[in-house]
């Protein structure tokens, strides 16, 4: 397995920083680098080459738009951290990209070869059996009457190309009576399989049609033949926001969607050979430049890997979610009353969360649940407790952010169904999105009123949940509550929440808390110790505040899955500075911040990373973990994260990543999953002293509880 990327012959000192783009891009490198580890479980490597393939596809449609678009409007502004102007910004992308493009190459064989070794086969119909071509043959025809050609002349405008729709595209006839054929796959599976002999045989739709094209163009001569994916720009500019609260806004992100799917090509892709002038011909209907035209042998979709039938050693060990923590629906309010709790995931289900919004709807005493939604699942378990909730007489708040990128559609539709639930619905603020993960559960019994909040690192969407390593922190402290409380009066109202104490709230309190920290820390010297666990790094002022931590002694360890601005270990400057990159089986997402150590620790987690957008243009919520519980938790994930030579990428002066070699069994994650999954937390602690009587009766399931998925199940219906 490569395990070292190519070095830099820049010397580090000449420079302490990195620029945003090309650091993403450095990471989406360390997940193609999972692809080719043998170590790795033969289908989770195919996977992890979707994963690339799909990154790679968010970052063009967004990154790469988003300078497009500086480019033309503000050309000589260079990035505030490494200078690099829009144009050097993208030719550097593009450079970047071809590079591994080839290592992408490489993984495809490899992995497609180690398929066909277990009796799966990826048919290549360059090299095709006859069997095969037969087999295949009928294939086709069951879809060929789903296939419609489009024909156009030579001068006409092509027929319009959706993002990420494969498209066959022919040329017909020769001389001056040559026209182009347009044949859109997207309404077809894309992926036909069939078996021989006990071989599993693979046929990629588009390279099936393109091999049969002769059976479906009968009359016409083919001179080449191509398969063609467009990317498209997804930068588009929101209007205003003044109507926030109500159905205009809802139509204005709607258009901003439809306008999105008919923005300019950022990116085309191509898979077969084409004359140069029949490519030039097509570069130039599409209005693409030259150099954003890339050639490759890796099909487009891989999605086949859901229908490969191979045994389960070919896959992950399996590992679910702990269903149980401990406590039942009817508990959970008793428990955080005495004691904060702490969920981890993958490793702990996210059930218990859903329990404590239905265990609030059925509380008497409490009076309304605010919460904060940015993603949710498509058939969420949250919307449908909150939905319950309202059915049971309590106010609900939920303050949907629509402009989730690339989940607006699905929030939307969420906005509305909440509506016609009972749900009162409020959105974004006008300059920032509202990406926080906070929710307030506010009970009243006679004068006395209390309130249980909870800050998590990741959305309220059970697949995510259990995808990401996230947390998410429960307590019922009045402090905390009563500045939950004052953040959501101040979003209900459109307003960015005032500075606050307990929680620390982006824009205005989450990066002046933080440098503040920094500074406590510089002020102990040697003595001093940072350890922050987050996505991504590039917000200048405290990056800068991170090298003074270095140069006053202070040990800084970066966690940092991503993104990472900040050179460690350049002489003079970050010398005391160490940064991981974990890229593993699930999406490290958790983030967290620990100032000092022993006693003198303060730990935060929260749902923002140190990017311009998290400190200045987002609404962020964090929390402090105050218990003897809670800090042991969140230290035994630092030590996990701090003896990883298995999937920790050490970065290097010079800006490139290192993994140890045989460094097996040291994943934080498989360690964590240990760990969490067996944890418990009682309401009753059971005494070992005390043996229980033979006839003793366990406490049943709550006898509402088929009333409650019967609601689960109708909402969704619904």
């Amino acid at each position: 397995m490569p395990s070292k990327e190519k070095k830099n012959k820049k010397p580090a000192a000449e420079s302490i920083y990195v620029n945003r783009e090309l650091s993403w891009l450095a990471f989406n490198k360390r997940v193609l680098l999972e692809a080719a580890d043998r170590r790795v479980p033969l289908l989770e490597r195919l996977k992890f080459l979707m994963i690339y393939q799909s990154n790679l596809e968010e970052f063009y449609r967004v990154r790469i738009g988003i300078l497009t678009h500086r480019d033309m409007l503000a050309p000589d502004r260079g990035d505030p951290v490494s200078g690099m102007l829009p144009a050097e910004q993208i030719v550097e992308a593009l450079r970047i990209t071809r590079e591994q493009q080839t290592l992408m190459e490489s993984v495809w064989k490899d992995i497609r070869d180690e398929l066909r070794a277990n009796n799966v086969d990826v048919l290549d119909f360059k090299k095709i059996s006859k069997v095969d071509e037969l087999m295949s043959k009928k294939l086709f025809g069951d879809i060929k009457d789903l296939l419609q050609p489009q024909m156009i002349g030579l001068d006409q405008p092509l027929p319009f190309l959706w993002n990420g729709e494969t498209n066959i595209v022919a040329f017909l006839g020769r001389g001056t009576e040559q026209k182009l054929c347009f044949i859109p796959l997207h309404r077809i599976p894309a992926y036909q399989s069939f078996e021989i002999d006990g071989c599993q045989k693979i046929a990629p739709t588009a390279l099936l049609v393109r091999h049969f094209l002769p059976l479906l163009l009968k009359k016409e001569t083919i001179s080449q033949a191509a398969i063609v994916d467009v990317t498209r720009n997804a930068d588009v500019f929101f209007s205003s926001m003044e109507d926030r609260a109500d159905d205009d806004f809802r139509n204005k992100v709607s258009g901003m969607l439809s306008k999105r799917k008919r923005e300019m090509p950022v990116r085309v892709r191509i898979i077969g050979k084409l004359t140069d002038p029949a490519k030039a011909l097509l570069i130039r209907k599409l209005r693409v430049p030259e150099n954003r035209v890339f050639s490759q042998n890796v099909p487009f979709d891989l999605s086949f890997r859901s229908c490969i039938n191979l045994p389960a050693e070919f896959r992950y060990p399996e590992r679910k979610p702990a269903r149980d923590i401990g406590l039942k629906k009817g508990e959970y309010f008793s428990y955080i009353q005495k004691k904060d709790l702490l969920l981890s995931f993958p490793f702990q289900s996210m059930a218990p969360f859903v329990d404590l919004i239905y265990e609030a709807a059925d509380n008497p005493d409490v009076q309304s649940i605010k919460i904060t939604l940015y993603r949710m699942s498509g058939s969420s378990k949250v919307a449908a407790a909150l939905a319950y909730a309202v059915d049971r007489g309590k106010d609900v708040l939920c303050l949907l952010e629509l402009r989730a990128r690339f989940d607006e559609q699905n929030n939307i539709d969420y906005s509305e169904m909440l509506e016609d639930a009972g749900c009162r619905v409020v959105y974004g603020l006008p300059e920032h999105k509202v990406h926080s993960k906070l929710c307030v559960i506010t009970l009243q019994r006679g004068e006395s009123v209390s309130r249980i909040t909870q800050v998590g690192t990741g959305n309220y969407n059970e697949v995510t949940s259990e995808q990401y390593t996230d947390l998410s922190l429960i307590t019922a402290r009045p402090e905390v509550g009563r500045e939950a409380e004052e953040a959501f009066a101040a979003l209900e109202k459109g307003e960015i929440p005032p500075e606050m104490n307990e929680l620390w709230i982006a824009p205005l309190s989450f990066k002046p808390r933080v440098l503040e920290m920094l500074d406590r820390e510089i002020a102990k010297g040697e003595n001093g110790r940072v350890a922050i666990k987050v996505n991504s790094l590039n917000n200048r002022e405290v990056m800068d505040k991170l090298i003074e931590c270095s140069q006053a002694g202070v040990r800084v360890e970066l966690f940092i899955r991503g993104i990472c601005s900040l050179r460690p270990g350049v002489p003079g400057y970050t010398d005391n500075i160490t940064v991981v990159s974990v890229v593993g089986r699930w999406l490290e997402h958790s983030r967290i911040y620990s100032f000092g150590e022993g006693e003198d620790q303060r730990l935060f987690i929260g749902s923002g990373d140190l990017l311009n957008r998290n400190l200045e243009r987002r609404v962020e919520a964090f929390m402090e973990a105050v218990t003897p519980d809670t800090r042991e938790q969140l230290n035994e994930i630092l030590d996990a994260l701090r003896v990883d030579k298995e999937k920790g990428w050490q970065m290097q002066p010079d800006g490139t990543y290192v993994l140890e070699e045989g460094s097996e069994g040291t994943s934080s994650q498989e360690a964590l999953y240990r760990y969490f999954s067996k944890r418990k937390v009682s309401l009753h602690p059971p005494q070992p002293e005390v043996v229980r009587s033979a006839g003793a009766k366990d406490k049943s399931v709550p006898e509402n509880s088929g009333g409650l998925f019967g609601w689960l199940r109708r909402l969704i219906r619904s």
